[in-house]
């Protein structure tokens, strides 16, 4: 019998080589990965659809554990299961929210960690459906955007308002802290809203200047939802992603800033929303996402 591959382009690809499980299966694991396959919520350009299925052959890449130059070890013992993706009608939205919260307590009851592979940002608030038992929760958002908009286009439930209908909805979300915001195009409503509520938003242009105080708002020891958003980082970076803006994240100041966070904080969930790897044909949008992902385990898991 042939031994499996460790060829990154070889095989069959799960998350990180996990073994495949569905999701309201009997395992349990420290990280169990579930992909949202989903972007007809887009107000630009679509394909963050093909989003969960690009991260699980760029994750082939990067398989723990991990030894550093010091000749440290880092997931050795962490189990991973990948729970497939949510089975999704193609044009039926609000059957798809029912799916992916029903999806996603079924793997955050099975694993330490669950990890979600969006899909675009609308995603989040069924997502978050699924915390609605956990007390005094906390979301940490990586963004260029708010995305806290009451109605775009006549609808409700758009990429521009997964934490609006959250915040709306959920009355164990108590606070959200948006890191990353820029651009030209902020809906003032949105934003107004947004701080009526107390929520923190944090420019751009604050997190060098301002960092030891970003990450000290929240009291330590929260229990956190952490939202990335690829357009959070530069569109140098990272091109693959329907509405970039100039001027983001470097990739070393987003882990920065996700290390802090996961020190002080416990995190809940993880999800990684809006990457579309049609846009970027160099593939280095979707490695480079799943090489996000990854540090950010070593960060959540480390002794």
């Amino acid at each position: 019998m042939s031994q499996p591959t460790h060829l990154p382009y070889a095989g069959i690809p799960t998350f990180a080589r996990a073994p495949l499980m569905q999701p309201d299966g009997d395992w349990t694991a420290d990280v169990a990965v579930l992909g949202i396959p989903f972007d007809i919520a887009l107000g630009f350009r679509p394909g963050a659809r093909f989003a969960p299925r690009a991260l699980r052959e760029a994750s082939l890449r990067c398989v723990p554990p991990f030894t550093d130059l010091n000749g440290v070890t880092r997931l050795k013992d962490v189990t991973f299961a990948d729970a497939g993706d949510v089975v999704l009608p193609s044009l039926e939205p609000e059957l798809a929210r029912e799916r992916i919260t029903r999806a996603a307590q079924q793997v955050k009851d099975r694993c330490r960690l669950p990890v979600f592979l969006g899909g675009d940002h609308s995603v989040t608030f069924p997502l978050l459906r699924a915390f609605h038992d956990q007390p005094d929760l906390h979301v940490i958002q990586l963004d260029a955007h708010l995305d806290f908009t009451d109605i775009r286009n006549d609808t409700r439930y758009s990429n521009s308002s997964p934490f609006r209908r959250a915040a709306e909805e959920l009355p164990n979300l108590v606070h959200i802290t948006t890191i990353g915001l820029r651009g030209l195009r902020h809906d003032p409503e949105a934003v107004a809203a947004a701080r009526a509520r107390g929520h923190t938003l944090v420019p751009m242009t604050d997190i060098e200047a301002h960092f030891t105080q970003i990450v000290e708002a929240l009291p330590p020891d929260r229990p956190v939802y952490l939202s990335v958003d690829v357009d959070a980082l530069d569109p140098a970076v990272l091109p693959g992603t329907s509405s970039p803006e100039p001027d983001g994240f470097s990739y070393a100041l987003a882990l920065r800033v996700i290390a802090a966070l996961a020190r002080r904080h416990q995190i809940l969930a993880l999800d990684v929303v809006e990457l579309a790897p049609s846009l970027d044909p160099t593939g280095r949008s979707e490695l480079l996402a799943a090489r996000l992902i990854m540090e950010t385990l070593c960060e959540v898991f480390h002794d």
